[in-house]
């Protein structure tokens, strides 16, 4: 009996993921062409959690396959520009490192990338923000939060009630820095500031150069706050209020395209099947960098 029972659930997980795959699989992200020749404005999407590696379920977008559709742009010669699509609350440093280090290569390409904010672009999302040659906005886009995070949890309280206890095994005395069975270090505590502090400088000197504003001005900002897009734009931290169309409208007009004529691409397709099943396995994979750039949740009400 439990045989046919387990047969029959993974024959219906399977039927589900077909079903799953021909409803959502193998569908193109929204296409915006227009009729137009010479050059394309070619749209890469940001949305959900960045994090490194491949893409993960629940809106998390991997740092290899955003960088991909960049280079793809980059080395493209039908594509003139590129709008970065903007809808994240940010994610882990290096992702964020890495997708702007691609956008640098759209730009050295001889490409302008304009960055388009939606709903929310902050903490990492803003870091890639700050290299476009671009930045619009909505007036109530939720955006800033520069700065970095980490975040550890002590559970031995909690240990204590379920009768749990751990035993460490260790090579080094910082090895197990951050586990939950205990609290930090004093020693620990310092290294863990100092990485927050380290990343910290580097985000501000993105910002600074990025934005081409002054230092102190970037550092009196830099302290965690968020902003609306139109607060944003009176500090300087994006150029433009607008949204997408007037984002696509910037993009073609300094490639030197017809914004009413230029195509509009959407790069990349996204693989239902393949994210689904990343995300129930990504959990498995071992523990996460937990050093973030990431607004944390708040009450938009």
């Amino acid at each position: 009996m439990k045989q046919k029972l387990l047969a029959g659930f993974i024959l219906a997980a399977i039927v589900l993921s077909l079903v799953l795959v021909a409803v959502l699989g193998g569908r193109q992200a929204p296409d915006y062409h227009r009729t137009g020749v010479g050059g394309q404005i070619g749209v890469v999407r940001v949305e959900g959690v960045v994090v490194g590696g491949a893409p993960g379920l629940f809106g998390a977008f991997g740092a290899e396959e955003i960088a991909a559709q960049l280079r793809q742009a980059a080395d493209d010669p039908e594509i003139r520009a590129v709008v970065v699509r903007l809808n994240s609350p940010g994610g882990s440093a290096a992702a964020s490192q890495e997708i702007s280090e691609a956008v640098r290569h759209v730009q050295a390409a001889g490409k302008p990338v304009v960055a388009s904010m939606g709903d929310i672009s902050t903490s990492g999302a803003y870091w890639i923000a700050a290299h476009a040659d671009h930045v619009v906005a909505n007036p109530a886009t939720v955006t800033g939060s520069i700065g970095v995070i980490i975040q550890t949890y002590t559970l031995t309280g909690l240990y204590e009630k379920l009768g749990i206890e751990t035993e460490t095994f260790k090579s080094g005395p910082f090895k197990d820095m951050g586990a939950p069975d205990r609290e930090p270090t004093p020693e620990e505590r310092a290294i863990f500031q100092g990485m927050v502090e380290d990343i910290y400088e580097q985000f501000i000197d993105v910002v600074v150069r990025g934005r081409d504003l002054p230092e102190a001005q970037v550092r009196e900002l830099a302290d965690g706050r968020i902003f609306t897009g139109r607060q944003a734009y009176q500090l300087g931290l994006v150029d433009e209020l607008g949204d997408f169309r007037d984002a696509v409208r910037v993009a073609a007009e300094l490639a030197g395209l017809d914004p009413e004529v230029a195509p509009v691409v959407e790069l990349g397709r996204r693989d239902f099947l393949r994210d689904f099943w990343f995300g129930i396995i990504s959990p498995l994979r071992g523990p996460q960098a937990s050093w973030l750039l990431v607004t944390p949740p708040f009450d938009q009400r």
